[in-house]
């Protein structure tokens, strides 16, 4: 133990208790390889005028090290507090005034407390150059400090640093990033390319790091590339031949229009219901038109109608051949003597189950769009270098069933067809309409396994498609046969005719 004390005359004295010899004579001693004189040994004895400042670093260190340097620090601390305490004579705590303590010290470094009430203080990185003597060097490479500004806080220069000459990297130069080879010294690795969606853009990382979600790994895995964005566009071949399609379909619609209003008191125009006819083939025309709003870089607007208008006007258009079914069932049944069933034939019947059935739908997808409407979606991860600009349908539900919906009105339509299939040629459109119906529900039916299966802009495809091909089922079902008789026929369209048939 060494005892501090004070005289009167401020001077100061160090004396070591005569009961505590033995820890400083024990470091004399080990530290200069001598004994003192009350021992027996043949080494030499210690004189007392050996000098601390001859020692080796390794056994007495004369400059300040990370050890001292710390308690340095406290017991200046300490002192500044004592201080600070006996200068405004308050005999209390010291924590309070050790709290607010702030001092420089001898290496130009500020001390103070921070909130965590430790001191704070930046570190030192210390290259230590070791000697075949077994003495060392010890040689600032860097520092961190704290309170410097941010990207200053941590420095090092790496070209200063001294490798032990042990120390030796065991592995060739890796492209991509290294890995320690099990059971071998820490310094020797192996080289691995980097795993699927990860690159190294630097020699010898320990490991690959990930490309942005909006990017992916060229083919060296070196770089980030930009993924390209994937949709049914105009400038496409897929997208230029679908809207050519819909056009194309979509003029033969308006002909067939056209080629019924000219003909319109021909007895062939006449045999069933004109406007159920007209509005028919104005929704297939729409039918066609509404696929062009799946085709283009998704839009809220665009996201919001596609599907809703697609719903509604089709449902109008399967309940136009639903209503056209059930119009030759009760024109049949109302033939007969005493028959009931005159009251229904007419404008009103069939008028009404177009605007029921269409209503419904149009509830269907009001409710879609006020409850979970579609909206624009960035796909990142389907496609590993493209990003998919689709359109989210938001609630899956309600688009299967607006599906279902449609489904339900062509199935319904399809079975009152079928059994009306063998009712007089006068009404044998019926025919027709079961083939039509059977078509419309066979690309229904396919749409959806396709549906599920395929991503980006072929499901978009896929839809268009489905759009396009059931449309053009039920054109090409219903009205060529009639077309066909209209212009190449005329000698058929007449009533002598239609009663000879029915004979």
């Amino acid at each position: 133990v060494i005892e501090l004390s004070l005289n009167k005359k401020t001077s100061r004295n160090i004396n070591i208790l005569p009961g505590d010899l033995k820890i400083p004579l024990f470091f004399w001693q080990q530290a200069f390889g001598c004994q003192f004189l009350d021992v027996e040994t043949e080494e030499e004895f210690c004189t007392g005028e050996e000098k601390l400042e001859s020692l080796p670093g390794a056994f007495f260190e004369m400059q300040m090290t990370s050890q001292s340097y710390s308690i340095y620090n406290a017991i200046y601390a300490v002192a500044h507090a004592l201080h600070a305490m006996l200068f405004v004579k308050e005999y209390t705590l010291l924590q309070p005034f050790l709290r607010n303590i702030l001092l420089n010290n001898s290496a130009g470094d500020t001390v103070f407390f921070n909130e965590k009430r430790e001191l704070e203080g930046g570190f030192d990185i210390i290259n230590w150059v070791t000697f075949p003597n077994k003495s060392f060097l010890r040689v600032k490479v860097g520092k961190m400090d704290p309170q410097a500004p941010l990207g200053s806080d941590f420095s090092i220069d790496d070209k200063i640093i001294t490798w032990h000459q042990s120390f030796n990297q065991v592995g060739p130069n890796c492209s991509y990033s290294r890995q320690r080879k099990e059971g071998e010294p820490f310094c020797c690795y192996d080289c691995t390319p980097c795993p699927e969606g990860k690159i190294s853009n630097q020699t010898d990382m320990d490991d690959c790091f990930q490309c942005q979600e909006d990017q992916y790994p060229n083919q060296e895995r070196n770089q980030c590339i930009s993924k390209k964005e994937n949709f049914l566009s105009y400038e496409a071949p897929l997208g230029i031949s679908l809207a050519l399609l819909a056009l194309a379909f979509s003029a033969t619609t308006a002909m067939v229009f056209g080629i019924f209003i000219k003909h319109q008191n021909t007895p062939i125009v006449k045999a069933n219901n004109q406007n159920l006819t007209y509005t028919l083939l104005i929704s297939l025309l729409l039918c066609f038109l509404c696929s062009l709003l799946f085709i283009g870089r998704p839009q809220l607007l665009t996201c919001n109608l596609r599907q809703t208008a697609f719903g509604i006007i089709f449902s109008v258009a399967v309940s136009s051949v639903l209503a056209k079914t059930l119009t030759v069932v009760l024109a049949f049944m109302a033939t007969k003597p005493g028959s009931k069933m005159r009251k229904w034939v007419g404008k009103r019947f069939s008028t009404s189950i177009v605007l029921g059935c269409a209503s419904i739908q149009a509830s269907i997808c009001m409710l879609w769009l006020g409850t979970d409407p579609p909206f624009p979606h960035l796909d990142m991860h389907s496609l590993p270098e493209e990003v998919i600009v689709e359109c989210n349908e938001g609630s899956a539900n309600m688009f299967y069933s607006v599906l279902g919906y449609m489904g339900m009105l062509a199935l319904v339509s399809f079975v009152v067809a079928f059994f009306a299939r063998k009712l007089p040629d006068t009404f044998n459109e019926a025919k027709f309409i079961t083939f039509s119906m059977l078509v419309f529900c066979s690309v229904w039916l396919s749409f959806v396994p396709s549906y599920l299966s395929t991503k980006g802009k072929y499901i978009v495809a896929v839809e268009i498609f489905s759009i396009l091909a059931s449309s053009a089922g039920i054109l090409g079902c219903i009205f060529f046969p009639k077309c066909y008789i209209i212009v190449f026929k005329p000698e058929l369209n007449s009533k002598g005719q239609l009663k000879k048939r029915n004979k």
